[in-house]
């Protein structure tokens, strides 16, 4: 009946559960609190769906109680909205779980993975890659059983946290696609071609890294922090939360993917940040400036309209990264910015009349990340 939204939270380790029959009436129904979370051995509660009898839903936990890799999935009773364990057995823990998705057709579910959450907790270390800090790999559930059939090891460094993964919409399908993050390539995941009832991954876009000075860093990946499949399965989008570009693909053919539409939006890049790209083809885009607004950070997380045609974007990514990269955004808030979509030929447009400035909201500044629709949207519905 979507009367109710899910908000689980890094870094309190709580979910709040608010009432949002009436939109223009929003009331917080319900706490849980972190010790209910303990209790069950999880923590850093983050990607939350709902499963298909309506009355369960299942949330991601990335952590152990005590912040470390062991993940696992925490279930919720759909009416009281309490606890009532964790989806799979202890010593079936996924270390670095981060995001997930489940097509029950084809009895499966898959998760990735992103990192220690102690460690994210005090911003982005490379030296924590290294160390083996961070996940590359992808993991196959039997939506049955709960029982994992199989992990994928990406290929490194392509691989290097694969963050958001989205299967197509139409329920038949056995399409999916992953982004990783610091690796900044997107996988195809599809059934192995040598045995069907396993997967195989395929790098099928590579956003290769940039020589820069005035960085914290010599190489600047793009880093994928968030990707998004029209409702129609025809594009992909995802954002370069450090280059700063949004993009978008035709995935008609998955494994060919086709660049439709680009646009630069913010990001660490511009002609005024002080960074110089060494590559002399590649033209430094300029400050975005909407509505008389300069905008701090860069595109983050993604939500589309269900016909396709306005896509909106956030500049947050999580707070303490953040900080770290686009210290302004923390003093001016986030903004939240449309771009008109061409959904017959492909193609992107930003509207410079539309701006929500969460800096100017009453008790901010407030660093803006996940967008929901009342009525259902591209990222966290699921079809059966």
């Amino acid at each position: 009946k979507r009367t109710h939204l899910v908000l689980p939270c890094l870094g309190s380790d709580r979910i709040y559960i608010v009432d949002v029959a009436d939109p223009r009436a929003m009331k917080l129904e319900k706490t849980i609190e972190p010790k209910k979370l303990h209790d069950l051995g999880v923590s850093f509660p983050h990607t939350s769906h709902c499963l298909a009898n309506g009355k369960i839903h299942g949330y991601r936990t990335l952590g152990d109680k005590d912040g470390g890799n062991r993940g696992n999935f925490l279930l919720l009773d759909g009416q009281s909205f309490e606890p009532t364990g964790n989806w799979i057995p202890a010593d079936g823990d996924v270390a670095f779980n981060y995001d997930f998705w489940y097509q029950p057709r084809h009895n499966v579910m898959m998760s990735t993975e992103w990192g220690v959450p102690r460690l994210i907790k005090e911003g982005f270390n490379p030296a924590h890659v290294q160390q083996g800090n961070y996940g590359h790999s992808v993991h196959i559930f039997d939506w049955t059983t709960r029982e994992k059939r199989q992990t994928i090891e990406l290929p490194m460094p392509e691989g290097a946290i694969p963050l958001e993964i989205r299967f197509h919409h139409e329920p038949e399908s056995q399409h999916c696609f992953v982004g990783a993050a610091l690796g900044s390539s997107i996988f195809h995941i599809r059934p192995d071609n040598e045995d069907p009832e396993k997967y195989a991954a395929d790098c099928v876009i590579k956003v290769e890294p940039l020589e820069v000075e005035g960085w914290a860093l010599p190489m600047m990946p793009s880093l994928i922090t968030d990707i998004l499949i029209s409702m129609d399965d025809r594009f992909l989008y995802f954002s370069n939360w450090l280059h700063g570009d949004l993009r978008q693909y035709d995935i008609s053919d998955p494994e060919h993917p086709k660049l439709t539409g680009q646009l630069w939006l913010g990001g660490s890049l511009h002609s005024d940040t002080g960074v110089t790209v060494k590559d002399a083809s590649f033209k430094q885009p300029e400050p975005l400036f909407v509505k008389g607004t300069r905008i701090a950070g860069a595109p983050q997380m993604l939500q589309l309209s269900l016909d396709g045609k306005r896509l909106y974007v956030t500049m947050s990514l999580y707070r303490p990264w953040d900080r770290q990269f686009y210290p302004k955004l923390l003093e001016t808030g986030a903004a939240m910015l449309q771009i008109d979509v061409d959904v017959e030929k492909g193609g992107m447009k930003l509207n410079n009349d539309f701006l929500i400035n969460f800096g100017e909201v009453e008790g901010g500044p407030y660093v803006a990340h996940e967008m929901r629709y009342p009525g259902g949207d591209c990222t966290s519905d699921i079809w059966l």
